[in-house]
């Protein structure tokens, strides 16, 4: 199973979601899926039309960028980051 890290922007949409959790999946995208299953919703949070990561949002996939097609591995670290604006 993969090793899936969340942001804390999260948990205020989704209160049972933890920021750590595992998670069984071939692909970033099938690791979405996996979580609107537990947590209807998540992936409109993530995604745009529900194909494409939203801009504010990056994935990563052992340390390496990564979209919906990416592979996961059985022990990999998949992070998944919201970026944060300001001035």
């Amino acid at each position: 199973m993969a090793e899936l890290h969340l942001p804390a922007t999260l948990q205020p949409l989704f209160p049972e979601l933890p920021r750590h959790l595992e998670v069984d999946a071939a692909t970033v995208d099938e690791a979405l899926d996996r979580l609107d299953e537990r947590w209807p919703g998540f992936r409109d949070r993530v995604c745009e039309r529900r194909t494409v990561l939203r801009p504010h949002i990056n994935v990563y996939v052992d340390r390496e960028r990564a979209e919906l097609a990416t592979p996961i591995e059985a022990r990999s670290r998949v992070d998944v980051i919201a970026a944060i604006s300001g001035g």
